[in-house]
């Protein structure tokens, strides 16, 4: 009588886990998180070093505004932050991969698949909005805004992307909505809030997410 009590109940718990596979992208790693946090507060150490070294601090919200020397590191502004962000952006592609795909491997799960590529593509639409979005600011020498935007941009692609992996993402996505919001009226802390939505929320997402699924044997 026991065993059939619980034989129904250990069905419908392998159709729940089926269905929530087939439905959505359960593999990323909350340890990605945590590299992509960890790069990007490198990424802003180095961008304020480069501020503080060209006397610069105090010039960030508009181009035209900045002293006409050249940086002592021999970079424009836009040259800096272009390397500077595409330093950031490798380093957090590389942990996201290395960490989900190792994380894929041990629970047995295809990592190239429709459900993988279809959260990819709703990630990029507003990712690519808001790389095209950020270019026209620097065009228009208003990098002040290029900060607060790409937190708004890419709090829309969480937001955008979180119908097709665990519900935590759409959370994180409200978190760098606001905080990109927040920094539109406060240019002069964009660097500060970037830091924060990026960085330090990158790494307790990430620290939080590694808790809960992976250090948990019973996790999907």
């Amino acid at each position: 009588m026991k065993e059939s009590t619980r034989h129904p109940l250990d069905q419908l718990r392998d159709i729940h886990r089926l269905m929530e596979r087939t439905s959505r992208f359960i593999g990323l790693s909350g340890l990605s998180g945590v590299g992509a946090g960890c790069f990007a507060l490198a990424g802003a150490v180095l961008a304020q070093w480069y501020l503080l070294a060209g006397g610069l601090a105090s010039y960030g919200h508009s181009l035209y505004h900045w002293p006409a020397t050249v940086h002592p590191w021999g970079w424009s502004p836009e040259v800096f932050f272009t390397l500077d962000a595409c330093f950031i952006l490798a380093g957090a592609l590389s942990s996201g991969i290395y960490f989900t795909t190792r994380r894929a491997q041990r629970k047995g799960q295809a990592i190239w698949d429709a459900l993988t590529q279809r959260l990819l593509l709703n990630l990029a639409i507003p990712l690519l909005a808001g790389g095209i979005f950020c270019l026209a600011l620097f065009y228009h020498g208003i990098p002040g805004l290029v900060a607060p935007t790409t937190l708004i941009f890419y709090g829309l692609a969480l937001i955008n992307g979180s119908k097709y992996t665990l519900n935590e993402l759409y959370y994180l996505g409200l978190c760098e909505l606001v905080l990109g919001s927040v920094g539109l009226f406060f240019i002069g802390s964009g660097l500060l809030l970037w830091t924060l939505g990026f960085g330090v929320l990158h790494i307790g997402y990430g620290v939080f997410m590694y808790r809960k699924y992976e250090r948990n044997p019973s996790s999907p």
